[in-house]
């Protein structure tokens, strides 16, 4: 190899051996500063496909029963939850106004509910259908007689009563309280707690 004139090895190592000591100890500096920087970037990305709610809305059942008032998927949903289906894999959103898709359609017909946002989400893991509606004030007493007789079970919601069925993969929950109808169909996809972290987002 051929040597480069006026450089010395003597002085070369040293100094490159410093140098690499330098790296050395900034990378290790960093390290703790990493989780957090991870932490933010993710944070970041996630705020991108939320929409700000006023903290003066009050819960989304204000909001619902209001109907002058615009209401969308993104209403409907807990950050954390939003998050967990927005970033699930080829994950896809569908906004309607269709009617609930529940097994029970006598009931869509005893409850003649109003809808206010349907969404419908699907993946790879399966679907979810949800649906947000208004109905009159004797919803909670028809909708726990019409779903005991067809396997639900059943529990009191503050004032109103939330029922749930699971079978063959597919979930069905349904919550009334206070003039409105959360329902809800999972088939092969089922985030943790779904229906219980819905209704307490849109009860408050």
């Amino acid at each position: 190899m051929a040597r480069i004139g006026g450089r010395n090895l003597w002085l070369a190592w040293p100094v490159g051996l410093l140098c690499a000591g330098v790296v050395g100890a900034l990378v290790w500096l960093a390290i703790p500063a990493v989780p957090g920087t991870v932490g933010f970037v993710g944070d970041t990305l996630r705020s991108a496909t939320s929409k700000p709610q006023a903290a003066s809305a009050g819960p989304v059942s204000t909001l619902a029963l209001d109907g002058a008032a615009q209401l969308d998927c993104r209403d409907v949903y807990p950050s954390q939850l939003w998050g967990e289906l927005a970033w699930t894999p080829d994950s896809l959103l569908s906004q309607t106004h269709a009617a609930p898709a529940t097994a029970v359609t006598a009931l869509v017909d005893a409850l003649q509910p109003t809808v206010r946002v349907t969404c419908a989400w699907r993946s790879p893991r399966g679907a979810i259908i949800t649906t947000l509606s208004t109905v009159g004030t004797d919803a909670s007493t028809v909708t726990e007689a019409a779903l005991l007789g067809q396997g639900f079970s059943c529990r009191p919601l503050g004032s109103g009563v939330a029922c749930r069925r699971s079978s063959a993969g597919i979930v069905e929950e349904h919550a009334v309280r206070d003039g409105l109808w959360l329902a809800s169909v999972e088939t092969t996809w089922h985030p943790e707690h779904y229906g219980s972290r819905l209704a307490a987002f849109v009860w408050g």
